[in-house]
Order: C-alpha cells, then structure tokens, then sequence
C-alpha cells in the first residue's frame, strides 16, 4: 500500500453509515413485508420492487458488516463481503431501470402485455449479470482491500491491482453511470406522457374509485415520477465524486463530509423506497396502520380477564369498516 494513503473511517463516520445501513435494510424488509401481506397490492411494478429491495437488503447487510469491521487487509471475510456488496450493488442497479424500463412500456407504449413479457428478461439480466461479473472478479482476485479509498471501510475492488480502474467500472460504476443517463430520460417521457393524456394514467392505475381522487392522482403519480431519479441521483452521486476524485489523484476524496455522503448514499436505497412506496403511497400507508391498530387492539385484548375478551372482539369486528375504506383507496398512486 505504498502508493496509498488509507482513508481512516472515524467512529462517529461507521455510527452514522451503520444506522443508515439499519434504517436501508428496515425499509427493505418492510417493502417486501407489505407486498406479502396483502395479495390485491400485488401489481408486477411492485413486484420488481420486492426484487430491488432483496438486492438493496443485501447490500445493506453488507455494507452494515465492512462498515462495522473496517477492515485493513484481503481476509477471507474483506472478499466475501466485497462479492457480496458488488453482485447486490449491481443488481440494484440493474432493478432500478428495469421497472423504469417497465412503466415507460406499461404507460407511454401502452402495452401490458410486452411490459409483462419483458419480466422473465429483467430476471435473467438483473440477477444474471452481476453474478458474472462478481464471479469474474472473485475468481481473477480482483476483490478485496481498497484502503477505503472509494468505500467507506468495506471491501470492493483491491486497490493494489493494476487495472483496478477497470474493475472498479465493470463492477459497479458503469452500470451507475448508465443509470444516471437512462432513469431521468424514462421519466421525464412517462411524466410527458401523462401530462398530455391523463388517459394513460388510467392505464397505469386501477379503475377510480371517485372523483376526488381522479384530481389527486396526476399530482401525486407526477411527484413520484420527479422524484425517482432525483433521490437515486442524490444518493449515489457522491460515490461517483469520490470515484472521480480517485482518478485524479485529489485528497477531497478524504473529506470526511464526503466519506460520510458516500456511506450513506450507498447504503440509504432501501430506506428511500420504503418512504416513497410505503409510507408515503396511501394504500399502503392506511394499511399498515390499520394492521398496526389491529396489532395493538389484539395485544390488550389478550391481556384483558375473559369478561372483557368478547366485548373487545366485537369492538375490532365493528371497526372493519374503517378497514375496508380502504379498498377505495386503491386506485391512488401505488408504485
């Protein structure tokens, strides 16, 4: 490592990336927790959704494990966590613009059918192709310590390569830098294409349900469509600074402001779905709650005598309908 001067990862630097790893892996689980408890969300664009958040729970864990250990030389777990992070870093890349590329042929082609056909494809090249390249780079060695010069205490590509450069690219960075160009194109056509037929937005959701929401729908469906690119961007855009900054051999790629930028935006992907697709699509948020409260009711019912167990039973039967308003809700913005 003479040629490398090692990045030294504070410890308030691993608390605050550990906790966004947390919150990311949070965020997964509960996307994919909502998609099994109720069969009617089961729409294929959440769906792709799931899958994302499988490869971004991954490299949450990950990322939470090199974060958490620091490590400083090629160990059998530095590589082993370094495959992990690569193939699940990858891959979130690669669901990312497939359910881009889905919405783009489901609202502006119009076309289900080809949407849905296109699923089978989406598997083969979102899982397929990441596990090539890590098993590439695993095999060749290419994984390993990298002085934390562009990561934040895990492992990614050894830094003592050669043609590490090349490495770093074909295992993360050129999908990233595809993505930043590819997502914000998809976008902005699906959010032209609403704006000038509202008769593809019905196309995209279900039937409405009332007038109401048939007024609320394009608004909410048009913030969503802005902010899908912005967030990926805003997130992952300091490990390409820091990625950048690496090529030109600069000591801003220590800053520790950047250092902690980079940690989160990493490893924040989860959590930023969850917000958007969770806890701020209100199907899904009104849901929850209800199942929350359903939870909570259960809980002191069962710790009532039983002279109070069969009054609390009628009480949740007779609070239904305040459940089953939900159904209503369903035609609002879900992806």
């Amino acid at each position: 490592m003479a040629l490398w001067e090692r990045t030294d990862v504070a410890v308030y630097e691993q608390v605050v990336v550990l906790f966004s790893c947390v919150l990311s892996a949070l965020g997964s689980a509960l996307v994919m927790g909502t998609y099994a408890l109720w069969p009617d969300l089961r729409t294929t664009p959440r769906q792709l959704l799931v899958f994302l958040s499988v490869a971004d729970l991954l490299s949450a864990v990950s990322y939470a494990y090199g974060v958490y250990m620091v490590f400083h030389d090629n160990t059998w777990d530095c590589v082993t966590q370094g495959a992990v992070s690569t193939f699940s870093n990858t891959s979130s890349f690669f669901w990312t613009v497939a359910i881009a590329i889905y919405l783009y042929i489901f609202i502006v082609k119009a076309s289900q059918r080809l949407a849905d056909s296109l699923v089978l494809y989406f598997h083969l090249i979102s899982w397929g192709v990441p596990v090539a390249i890590t098993v590439a780079a695993v095999s060749l060695q290419k994984i390993g310590y990298d002085a934390s010069e562009v990561s934040v205490g895990w492992c990614w590509i050894n830094i003592e390569e050669d043609d590490h450069v090349m490495w770093m690219l074909l295992t993360g960075k050129i999908w990233e830098l595809l993505a930043y160009l590819i997502l914000p194109v998809l976008y902005i056509l699906i959010k032209r294409h609403i704006h000038k037929a509202h008769a593809a937005l019905s196309e995209y959701r279900p039937i409405l349900a009332c007038n109401r929401l048939s007024h609320s729908i394009p608004a909410m469906a048009d913030r969503k469509l802005t902010l899908i690119p912005i967030i990926f961007i805003a997130l992952r855009i300091w490990s390409t600074v820091r990625f950048v900054l690496l090529l030109i051999d600069s000591p801003a790629r220590q800053n520790p402001v950047l250092v902690i930028l980079h940690g989160i935006g990493n490893t924040f992907q989860g959590a930023a779905n969850c917000i958007m697709f969770v806890l701020c699509t209100r199907p899904v948020r009104l849901r929850l709650a209800a199942w929350l409260c359903c939870l909570s009711r259960d809980t002191r019912s069962n710790s009532d005598i039983p002279s109070q167990y069969a009054p609390s039973q009628s009480l949740s039967h007779t609070d239904r309908p305040s459940v089953s308003r939900l159904e209503r809700d369903e035609s609002e913005d879900e992806e």
